[in-house]
């Protein structure tokens, strides 16, 4: 008997026929003989609704009563699973967050898991139900009040869960029929990964790969779950992502042991870039304005530093954000000016960051000229750079970002034969 965490994001269960899909798939793999824990996130598009709902009613929305609001859509979801999974012949009991054990620190809209005490989802799976969590959500550990976990939280609670439970796996059920090459909505050419290692995931995820919430696939390699994401639509095998990194790569026949292995393309829409320009060009002035952002609850991701010249004594300098958290920083830093020292502020949030994802790429020469050979020869100019041991990323205009994303996509050979099968969702 094996002990599976399933998560169904919001595409799966977004109508009563979508819900009595995945009851009737929850209850065939209880029935294999195993048991089953399930995560679910709010039906469709019903979080955005939400949001645009209180953005009609409230200018400012206190965050705690934000929270309040966005934890009811994975909580509908999960009562309806319930139902219809007793409906379908089996049992089954739900739990909110908190009741499943999710205690996380008191910061509201992006709170960070501190501990997760299952003992209710072990009760009743010992019992032989099933057990449905709400995802994207938890208690505060100071205040007693729900928390939620960001965008994409769900992913994070299942994870968080099978590693509690010690689970064999964490099936992640999304619209897609696993994680490909590319975003197979921009390149339909994109080729499904059968294995990942949990670092590159890693890397695909924080680079805008929405496949898989970053934070979910840092938990995943940290207690050592093993991830399997497959399409809630199809009975396909999906793409395993393997916290060991000795079950990564497998090379083939015939091919060089030392190769670079490009894994895929990520893009991401969702950040803005910012500009501090003529900053002070002396120690310290730098953590001054980072200690500012993060003082603010911004999470930095790119930084350039342009050198001072002239004798100026002055720089400018520049970092990526996302954009919900753009206008805090921004006032933090606006509030802050005076002191700091800087001559003003410049904010673009008309940027699309672009990723190659791959092992061995600083290891082999010619990578990077043929990833910036092909953005070049598709016209498209860079306004920042970011590397790492698996990754290259840029930054570059929004309207070119899909251009961008088919150029090197094709440079690196990573096309299909047929085109990738994208069952729901809009990946807003």
């Amino acid at each position: 008997m094996a002990l599976i965490v399933q998560k169904f994001g919001g595409s799966s269960v977004a109508d009563a026929e979508g819900i009595k899909r995945v009851a009737k798939r929850v209850v065939e793999t209880q029935a294999a003989g195993n048991e089953v824990v399930v995560v679910v996130s709010a039906m469709g598009d019903s979080t955005d609704e939400l949001l645009d709902l209180a953005a009609q009613v409230s200018s400012a929305s206190t965050p705690r009563e934000m929270d309040m609001l966005l934890s009811a859509g994975e909580r509908i979801s999960m009562a309806l699973l319930a139902m219809a999974i007793h409906e379908a012949g089996s049992s089954a009991q739900s739990f909110t967050g908190s009741q499943a054990g999710m205690i996380t620190d008191a910061i509201h809209g992006k709170a960070r898991i501190i501990a997760v005490s299952p003992h209710r989802i072990k009760t009743s799976i010992e019992r032989g139900d099933i057990a449905i969590v709400a995802g994207f959500q938890g208690m505060s550990q100071d205040s007693n009040d729900i928390t939620t976990l960001g965008r994409g939280g769900s992913d994070t609670t299942a994870v968080a869960l099978a590693a509690a439970l010690n689970a064999d796996v964490c099936e992640i059920y999304t619209d897609v029929d696993g994680v490909y090459t590319a975003d197979p909505r921009v390149v339909p050419t994109a080729k499904k990964i059968s294995t990942i290692s949990s670092e590159e995931m890693l890397e695909m995820a924080a680079s805008g790969a929405k496949i898989l919430h970053l934070r979910c696939v840092e938990y995943a390699r940290r207690f050592g779950v093993s991830l399997h994401v497959r399409s809630s639509f199809s009975q396909l095998e999906g793409t395993w992502v393997l916290p060991s990194p000795d079950d990564t790569i497998k090379i083939q026949e015939g091919e060089p042991l030392e190769q670079p292995i490009i894994s895929g393309v990520a893009h991401d829409r969702s950040e803005a870039k910012v500009t501090v320009v003529g900053v002070p060009d002396i120690p310290g002035k730098a953590a001054e304005i980072f200690g500012i952002v993060a003082g603010a609850h911004s999470n930095i991701d790119m930084i350039v530093q342009n050198v001072s010249t002239h004798g100026s004594g002055h720089t400018d300098i520049s970092f990526t954000l996302p954009i919900v958290e753009g206008a805090d920083a921004l006032a933090a830093l606006k509030a802050a000016q005076r002191n700091v020292g800087y001559e003003g502020i410049e904010y673009d949030e008309q940027i699309g960051k672009l990723s190659l994802i791959g092992a061995g790429m600083r290891s082999n020469p010619g990578v990077s000229y043929k990833f910036f050979r092909a953005l070049s020869d598709a016209g498209v100019n860079i306004d920042m750079i970011s590397t790492s041991e698996i990754r290259i990323s840029v930054v570059t205009s929004a309207d070119l970002l899909d251009t961008a994303v088919r150029a090197v996509h094709a440079a690196f050979e990573l096309d299909g034969d047929a085109v990738a099968t994208v069952y729901a969702g809009t990946g807003r």
